[in-house]
């Protein structure tokens, strides 16, 4: 650390838009955060893989490391700050190294932590130094804050979390407008709010790690990705999100987390919330989350999940604790102590669906769709059928009392099977959220 007590050095690896967002923080608002802190809080180094692009501001009063482990090694550096991204590679190898030294390390990096959160903790926690990643989940949300602290003497029961933005942009924009979801992508593409390959965000990969970090934060768990059953919104047509309307519903890509009597249920996918819910009503690129505690009830917290602004703000405020000598385990108990509890698998889930048929119109059809849910004990909670499709076929929509995951699937695959289905059925999980 420095030999100056009152002043706090930054070696900052990744110099994108977030890296560039924490140099103006704490250029602009350097007499701020030198009274919140007591420290001088400056920038001593950075490191990207291209030198010469310009960023627009001024790093020559910077050193510069081509390298970015070498940050780690650097004496003039107290904390070292990543937004390179990955979950291996430089990013994994400078949360090590900086750790194994002793050197506190805050990150904006979901997929680093989903992956390799317990083993960073040990490290932290061995040496005594402080890992802070508020900015990988939410952006500019303090929710794991919120967990860790707001929330400490509450058992958490659940959680529910929008969690991408580009997904709830495209899902917003499908429903106000009529538009196809190809169609909403590419303009979401061309104004910067998707990637040239969106697989991460449109695929569900972003919002798992975020939702693993959560739910490790809120069990007690370690991380676990690689059990995290993960669905996308690929799938979701503009008539599903009209039936869910006329039902009471709208449509969001959710990661949830939920504490059950036998395990932990951690799921991401599509779900239909109901209008009069708070998550129904986070539209455009706008993230939230609830959490229940058993003594503080249900809470909510909503705001920008990305951007420059929000997520390097996000990333300044780890920076300010740090400084401030705020330290506790990164997931809030030891590492040592983060359980593994069983997974439940989403088949042992239990809910009520949305499914949607698209038949012939002939005779006997709904005999057919009642006396398939029948054999699985599926029993219907409400049912429509509005005109035809283009082709000739009838679209048929319902929705189902509480049944396991398990015997709603069988129910699809038996229909996927009979000659009047003319398309492979739809299924969308209701989540009371």
């Amino acid at each position: 650390m420095s030999s100056n007590p009152s002043q706090l050095r930054l070696g900052i690896a990744g110099l994108g838009t977030v890296g560039i967002g924490v140099i103006k923080i704490v250029e602009d608002n350097a007499d701020l955060l030198s009274a919140r802190t007591g420290q001088k809080i400056t920038i001593a180094a950075v490191s990207a893989r291209d030198r010469g692009r310009d960023r627009g501001v001024d790093l020559g009063a910077y050193a510069w490391h081509d390298n970015a482990v070498d940050l780690a090694g650097d004496d003039n550096v107290d904390l070292v700050v990543e937004l390179m991204g990955g979950s291996d590679g430089p990013a994994y190898a400078l949360a090590k190294a900086c750790l194994a030294a002793g050197k506190p390390f805050v990150t904006a990096n979901k997929a680093l932590i989903a992956t390799h959160g317990k083993e960073l903790a040990q490290l932290a926690e061995g040496k005594k130094a402080a890992l802070r990643f508020e900015a990988a989940v939410a952006g500019g949300i303090p929710i794991i804050k919120a967990l860790t602290e707001g929330l400490s003497a509450n058992n958490i029961s659940g959680l529910h979390g929008i969690l991408n933005g580009t997904c709830n942009y495209i899902l917003t924009r499908m429903e106000r407008e009529g538009l196809p979801f190809d169609e909403v992508l590419a303009d979401a593409q061309r104004i910067g709010y998707a990637e040239a390959d969106p697989t991460f965000d449109i695929d569900g990969i972003d919002t798992a790690h975020k939702t693993a970090i959560l739910a490790a934060i809120a069990f007690g768990m370690a991380p676990d990705i690689d059990n995290l059953p993960t669905e996308g919104i690929r799938n979701i047509v503009s008539v599903d999100i009209d039936y869910a309307r006329e039902l009471g519903y709208r449509i969001k890509l959710l990661g949830v987390a939920r504490q059950q009597d036998d395990g932990v249920e951690v799921r991401v996918h599509p779900a239909m919330v109901p209008l009069s819910s708070p998550l129904a009503n986070v539209m455009d690129a706008t993230n939230a989350v609830t959490v229940s505690g058993d003594h503080v009830g249900p809470t909510g917290y909503e705001g920008a999940g990305a951007g420059q602004g929000p997520t390097a703000s996000a990333v300044v405020g780890d920076i300010v604790d740090v400084a401030r000598g705020v330290w506790y385990p990164p997931f809030g108990v030891p590492a040592a102590e983060l359980g593994s509890p069983a997974h439940l698998g989403s088949e042992a889930h239990i809910g009520t669906y949305y499914i949607r048929l698209k038949v012939a119109d002939v005779p006997g059809v709904m005999a057919d769709i009642t006396q398939t849910l029948a054999r699985e004990k599926v029993s219907i909670d409400s049912m429509l059928q509005r005109g035809h499709a283009d082709d000739g076929g009838v679209y048929i929509v319902l929705t189902t009392h509480e049944t396991t995951e398990e015997a709603a699937n069988a129910a699809l695959n038996h229909f996927n099977a009979l000659e009047c289905v003319l398309e492979s059925p739809a299924m969308l999980r209701i989540e009371a959220a």
